[in-house]
């Protein structure tokens, strides 16, 4: 079964390719400059900087996320550990977004989304010089930690205002431009990494940060709007029990997800069922606070919950194109790793350019509409990805996963904006928060989830040695239960308007 470790092998063994073409980096960067040059919302001046700041906001955090990934190799050599050591590198960065996602929200939404974003990119940038600094892989690992808690904190509050940043009706917009630089920095962070890599060494994926983020203190300082005045404000407590036992509940269920080589072993199923116990747990907590970190009412909302339930279901298909890709394309249609990392990098800057247009076309013709056409887009794609790729081979596989990729960045526009339009103004941070949550807890569960499918699917123990007519039934196998998930989404979303409908009547 393929897992966070599998595409970290892969990574590995597509940087020397990477580092023979360092100059790709240019195309992501060029997209995400582009995408914000034209900005189709015709901002007025003082708004254009605020996006400015927003979307590398955005940038940063989503390039914390692949950047390392290349490095791997180095922090074996540099450290003098195991790869099974140093995957922690990339794992601790992902655990600590998972688990404080929710929380930054709902701490920004009582202590004022300007201060904690503020505090939170001096933060990213401390803990980025630190990781470049850290003089033994266990640093590390603790210095990428407390950066995942600040990239956690920076994707969420982006999100939060980007409501505000925008003009009545432009909200689709704002959410197209940032999952265009979220996008652009997926598939910037691996070719920007094995160049840095290249020239100044492995330190200088993190410093790069420094410039990066203080620029983006700046921005925020300068033009992220006032906090508004609290008229009561020592009535207004955060729920740290809440919050505690929210982290513990997503770090162990992440765990019982990554943990492990292929197998699901009797360790999973014990972490599996730990997570259960403390999602109870919390649950009971949480209906029982005064001022809860997740209000049940938010959870108990038709447009919210389906959102959530989509945004999970979606976010598992689209971590199936990066567990299966590269053993398909390199097992079953014979690419080199050069080719396959060119394959692979189609998605993201298909995702990256089609961001705005999507978030243009949510505004013009509804939330809603543009959501389910996202996901009947995708439900075919993913049907017919199996069936293009065997009848025209790489070419039939790149232009299906071009359509599975439009959709979903479609999809998040547009859902996103239905999501973050029924929230209330003192509660954006906590449904920011949820949607990422739910987006990190899809991509977890997909690495495992879906690897699993493809391994069964497959009928083969070792991957790795498989036979293409074997890896082609994996295919087959996971993507006709793409299209599965991609139909649940749609009917998680009918639910919530029929629960909606029915409130109103």
């Amino acid at each position: 079964m393929a897992s966070y470790a599998g595409i970290h092998c892969k990574c590995c063994v597509f940087r020397h390719a990477w580092e023979r073409h360092t100059l790709e980096f240019r195309f992501p960067l060029h997209v995400a400059i582009m995408s914000l040059s034209a900005w189709p919302l015709t901002p007025s001046p003082s708004r254009l900087p605020l996006l400015a700041c927003l979307s590398l906001s955005m940038l940063l955090a989503s390039l914390g996320t692949s950047i390392a990934n290349v490095g791997l190799p180095d922090f074996v050599q540099a450290f003098g550990a195991s790869f099974q050591s140093v995957q922690w590198v990339v794992l601790a960065y992902l655990l600590a977004i998972t688990t404080a996602v929710v929380s930054a929200g709902r701490l920004g939404d009582l202590i004022g989304r300007r201060r904690l974003m503020l505090a939170a990119m001096v933060w990213f940038t401390v803990a980025s010089v630190l990781c470049a600094a850290a003089p033994g892989l266990w640093m590390l690992v603790a210095a990428r930690t407390a950066q995942g808690l600040g990239a956690a904190v920076l994707m969420t509050l982006a999100m939060a205002f980007a409501g505000e940043a925008t003009q009545k009706g432009r909200a689709g917009s704002a959410m197209g431009l940032l999952g265009t630089m979220s996008a652009a920095g997926t598939a910037l962070g691996p070719t920007l990494g094995g160049a840095l890599i290249t020239g100044p060494g492995w330190r200088a994926i993190f410093l790069i940060n420094l410039p990066l983020g203080l620029l983006a203190f700046w921005l925020a300082w300068r033009h992220l709007p006032r906090d508004p005045q609290r008229v009561a404000p020592q009535t207004l407590r955060f729920d740290w029990l809440g919050s505690a036992l929210l982290a513990l509940t997503l770090a162990v269920y992440a765990l019982s997800m990554t943990l492990g080589r292929g197998g699901f072993s009797t360790a999973n199923v014990v972490l599996l069922a730990a997570a259960a116990g403390c999602a109870g747990l919390f649950a009971w907590v949480q209906s029982r606070t005064a001022h809860p970190l997740v209000r049940p009412a938010m959870m108990a909302d038709p447009v919210l919950a389906g959102g959530f339930a989509a945004n999970a279901l979606v976010a598992t298909v689209m971590m199936a194109t990066l567990v299966v890709g590269p053993f398909y394309l390199a097992g079953a249609l014979g690419l080199d790793a050069m080719c396959v990392g060119m394959a692979m990098s189609c998605g993201p800057l298909i995702a990256a350019l089609a961001g705005v247009p999507a978030g243009r076309c949510v505004d013009r013709f509804g939330a809603r509409p543009m959501t389910l056409a996202a996901l009947m887009a995708m439900t075919g794609a993913s049907a017919m990805l199996p069936v293009a790729s065997e009848a025209f081979g790489v070419t039939g596989y790149v232009v299906a996963l071009g359509v599975l990729t439009a959709g979903y960045a479609l999809f998040q526009a547009a859902n996103n904006t239905a999501v973050m339009a029924g929230a209330a103004g003192n509660e954006r941070g906590a449904v920011s928060g949820m949607l990422n949550l739910s987006r990190n807890l899809g991509l977890i569960t997909g690495a495992s989830a879906m690897g699993a499918v493809f391994a069964v699917g497959a009928g083969a123990t070792a991957l790795a040695h498989a036979a293409p007519a074997e890896l082609s039934a994996g295919l087959h196998a996971t993507f006709v239960t793409a299209a599965v998930l991609c139909a649940l989404a749609m009917a998680a979303l009918a639910v919530g308007g029929l629960r909606l409908a029915a409130l109103r009547s």
